[in-house]
């Protein structure tokens, strides 16, 4: 698959079809732009009223175009776009991009045209980029097919982009910050090649170390999972994802469908397949960046060099915001940092050499610092000031770094005067930032992934008692969309969850009958298709001690429930034996158009939306992933034993999740399922469930 790709950023020939001889047109930046970085294969402008453009002979046809050639750069007005596609199959042209829009972003005809695109490049098995983008660049090759002012220094970062405006923004933002690319894949409307398919190229790409990524939306969730799950392994993939308000989100009618909006999917997704998601676009080649050329930090502890205290305080809290610590200097150290900086120098950490700083003092501190080993990371920070040179202080730096197997990032508080300096400590790979926050926020991320790749692995959830052709025949036999807990309960049986002795009683004298079996106290529970939040209407009476107390809670419900919800049918009541104490939690499943079944894991009960405090995580999970998804929230530190109370037993709970999660992957109508409260009890006690429902999908 990745070696399909290999002709959109390093082909032997590339056809420029609509090169234009007006210096205004894309097609004809797009064919300076060939010629200007040392792309050594063929170029080839198609224009059939021009013989030559900038010096090259053009072809009136793809047709005559002479080998080796085997990529196409079309830039034709959209509807022009089938016939030249065909044309290029013929000529055995194996890629190409398609920069024109004028497809689906147009809607209507767009996106027919669109279909009939990818059906012709399908036939001659020949993959597609755009339409409707910049185009490649590869720093290596010297292929640049965009019509983008400029290139940035070669380096090791492979960027895709979904958009081709950010594309050129970021070209032009960091062209002259000394920043290292390898590749720059602008991808458009997506009609065929996406950023999984690029990820995967880069993964594989020996010039490429890190991946930085902008998309606004993936459409295939769980291979974009599994691809990058495995590019994670040996290289970060650094993500900016636009769109992440859930203000256009349906309303549902769960808790689970509420809390686990698109964005919570997205986050999920991101987290499980190890992407460094990142908050704004300077932040994505800020962590890429420092991924790129530095080793990540061992463990957490900072050392703060620097000739102002104020940036230092703003780093420190930054740092402390993104689980970083100041790190003790020992008191022998202290001692060798004082006897050659200024007697007022603050010698504790930050070391503060006071504003009259310079190299010398910088390659002091460094070379007495540099062989502590609970040090894990340096950041040489400084105010330009007159009277020193900014790249004086980035030599010294870059001179003391060679010695130190430890990450340095080093920070200049400013912009005018530190041009040089920047471009030294870049040119050595050595990160410089402008602002004191964001070393703190590039060594979090460079943390996540840390954790990330060093986090325990275990296998798939394995079951032997799910018996799922039975909840395929009872799932065949369903007609309505909603199953309230009565009627849910036989599902979850079947999936090894236990539950809370109960029946279905129809009217007085069954509930009486089967309260009488069950053994007193009882929970009484309404039973209508057109209730689902039972409680909010009146429709749950707890610790009924008598067939008296079950009789009064039983017409007072009805008379309750036919007040507030005068329509609601009320087909029954179920009875159920009441439960020991333990702790209530939710466990739930949405399924996420992109990714999947989407499960969630929170405090239980009527305060889960209050809270907000939900750990999500995507089907298929593991053990280990469950287990992080339940360890995030309070609720699950609560579980643990929080402050010596009661231990609870946690691995029931992920037993839990793991079977919910097998029964939305065996049956993919089940649109939405929730277990609320999930009755959690003492360590080696399992779980209860003691209310339950189900939603299918209308398809």
């Amino acid at each position: 698959m990745t070696e399909s790709l290999a002709p959109f950023f390093s082909p032997t020939g590339v056809a420029i079809i609509g090169a234009s001889q007006d210096p205004r047109k894309l097609s004809h930046g797009i064919l300076k732009n060939m010629l200007r970085y040392g792309f050594q294969g063929g170029i080839y402008p198609v224009n059939p009223k021009a013989d030559q453009i900038l010096g090259l002979t053009a072809y009136p046809d793809v047709g005559v175009v002479p080998d080796p050639v085997d990529l196409a750069v079309v830039v034709l007005p959209a509807p022009l776009t089938p016939e030249i596609l065909r044309a290029c199959g013929e000529r055995g042209i194996k890629a190409a991009i398609i920069i024109s829009g004028g497809f689906k972003e147009v809607g209507g005809a767009g996106v027919a045209l669109e279909k009939e695109c990818l059906q012709i490049a399908q036939g001659y098995q020949m993959r597609l980029v755009g339409p409707n983008c910049v185009g490649t660049m590869d720093l290596y090759t010297g292929l640049n097919s965009t019509f983008v002012e400029g290139v940035p220094t070669r380096g090791s970062i492979g960027f895709v982009s979904q958009s081709g405006a950010v594309c050129g923004g970021v070209v032009d933002l960091i062209g002259d910050k000394g920043i290292g690319f390898s590749h720059f894949a602008s991808l458009g409307n997506e009609l065929d090649v996406n950023e999984t398919d690029v990820i995967a190229y880069f993964g594989a790409h020996p010039q490429v170390k890190v991946i930085a990524a902008y998309v606004e939306a993936i459409e295939h969730g769980q291979r974009f999972i599994e691809v990058v799950s495995q590019v994670s392994q040996e290289k970060p993939v650094v993500l900016l994802k636009a769109g992440r308000t859930n203000a256009g989100a349906k309303a549902v009618s769960s808790h689970t469908g509420s809390l686990a909006g698109s964005y919570a999917a997205y986050q999920t997704a991101f987290k499980q397949a190890g992407v460094i998601e990142v908050e704004d676009l300077s932040a994505l080649f800020d962590v890429a960046w420092a991924l790129s050329c530095q080793p990540l930090p061992k463990d957490n502890q900072v050392v703060i060099l620097t000739n102002s205290g104020g940036p230092a305080a703003l780093a420190a809290d930054t740092l402390a915001t993104h689980g970083f610590t100041l790190a003790e200097i020992t008191p022998e150290k202290q001692s060798q940092l004082a006897e050659k900086l200024n007697p007022s120098a603050q010698v504790a950490n930050p070391v503060d050499m006071l504003g009259g700083a310079e190299a010398h003092d910088f390659e002091h501190c460094l070379n007495v610092l540099g062989d502590q080993p609970s040090i894990d990371v340096f950041i040489p920070m400084l105010v330009p000031q007159s009277l020193v040179d900014p790249a004086d202080i980035a030599r010294a730096v870059v001179e003391n770094s060679k010695t130190i197997d430890k990450t340095i990032l080093a920070c200049m508080v400013g912009e005018q005067s530190i041009s040089e300096a920047r471009a030294i400590l870049h040119a050595n790979k050595i990160p410089m930032s402008t602002y004191p926050e964001v070393p703190g926020k590039v060594l979090g991320a460079m943390r996540t992934y840390r954790q990330w790749r060093q986090r325990s692995q275990t296998g798939p959830f394995v079951f032997s008692n799910l018996e799922k052709d039975r909840v395929a025949e009872i799932l065949a036999q369903t007609e309505q969309r909603v199953l309230t807990e009565a009627e849910s309960r036989p599902i979850m049986a079947a999936y090894g969850l236990n539950l809370v002795p109960g029946q279905i009683a129809t009217n007085h004298d069954e509930a009486l009958a089967i309260a009488e079996e069950l053994g007193y106290p009882v929970a009484l529970k309404i039973f209508s298709p057109h209730i689902l939040h039972k409680s909010d209407l009146g429709g749950i009476a707890l610790n009924l001690n008598s067939a008296e107390a079950l009789k009064t809670a039983l017409q007072r419900m009805v008379a309750t429930i036919t007040t507030a919800a005068p329509q609601a049918e009320i087909s029954g009541f179920l009875v159920q034996k009441m439960a020991p104490k333990g702790m209530e939690v939710i466990v739930g499943m949405k399924r996420d158009s992109t990714f999947g079944p989407l499960m969630m894991f929170g405090l239980g009960g009527v305060y889960v939306e209050l809270f907000k405090d939900i750990g999500f995580g995507i089907v298929p999970l593991t053990p280990s992933q469950a287990l992080e998804m339940v360890a995030s929230t309070k609720a699950g530190q609560l579980l643990q034993g929080y402050r010596s109370k009661v231990v609870y037993d946690l691995h029931a709970v992920v037993d839990t999740i793991g079977r919910l999660s097998q029964l939305a992957l065996d049956h993919p109508r089940i649109a939405e399922v929730e277990v609320n409260p999930l009755l959690v009890l003492p360590e080696g006690e399992g779980t209860l469930v003691l209310d339950a429902r189900m939603i299918f999908s209308e398809n």
